[in-house]
């Protein structure tokens, strides 16, 4: 099996791949409504936790804008500086990002003056998965290390399907999955 490393090069370079082969009108269409499987895991009154989603990851606007609408709270991370924890903090305007400002890893994030809020439900970007639900991140462990510090949040990875691996190498701190959706798949609920 691959290192985490190795995996991470691949998967990076195969999600880059997948995404640049993809029609624009196809981009906009995918992840548009979270499945009724999604939201069958999401309380009523929820805060949820979404990513800012860079050019090949799975898409969130179009979810952020859903939640919203349906009267959900809306989350993104954020961080002090480099070496400061991930936390969420209070995202409102989905459509154009006017509560939103650069943070220290160039990723837009809600301004320093918004509150701070902990998410019930956490839709996570990844690089790989499994249909079990391990998670490959990115290698900065923010993810796991926020979920170890808050037992019982939900957590469900956006991916494309190229991004399903049979395997992962998991380690104690890794953190699994409650399901993932792709543009053709739910995976999950995972007990």
């Amino acid at each position: 099996m691959d290192t985490k490393s190795q995996l991470r090069e691949r998967l990076r370079q195969e999600r880059r791949e997948h995404v640049s082969a993809l029609p624009n009108a196809m981009r906009g269409l995918v992840f548009h409504r979270p499945p009724a499987p999604l939201l069958d895991l999401v309380p009523t009154d929820a805060v949820i936790g979404l990513y800012r989603a860079t050019a090949h990851e799975a898409p969130t606007s179009a979810y952020a804008k859903f939640f919203q609408e349906n009267g959900y709270s809306l989350a993104l991370p954020r961080f002090a500086g480099r070496n400061a924890a991930m936390e969420f903090a209070e995202f409102f305007d989905p459509w154009d990002e006017s509560d939103c400002e650069v943070g220290p890893f160039g990723l837009m994030q809600p301004r320093s003056d918004a509150a701070s809020m902990t998410p019930a439900v956490v839709i996570a970007p990844l690089l790989g998965f499994t249909d079990s639900g391990d998670r490959l991140g990115q290698g900065g462990g923010h993810y796991d290390r926020w979920l170890a510090d808050h037992p019982g949040t939900t957590v469900i990875g956006l991916a494309w399907d190229v991004q399903r691996v049979d395997s992962l190498p998991v380690e104690d701190h890794d953190m699994t999955m409650c399901a993932i959706v792709t543009p053709t798949r739910f995976y999950g609920p995972f007990a």
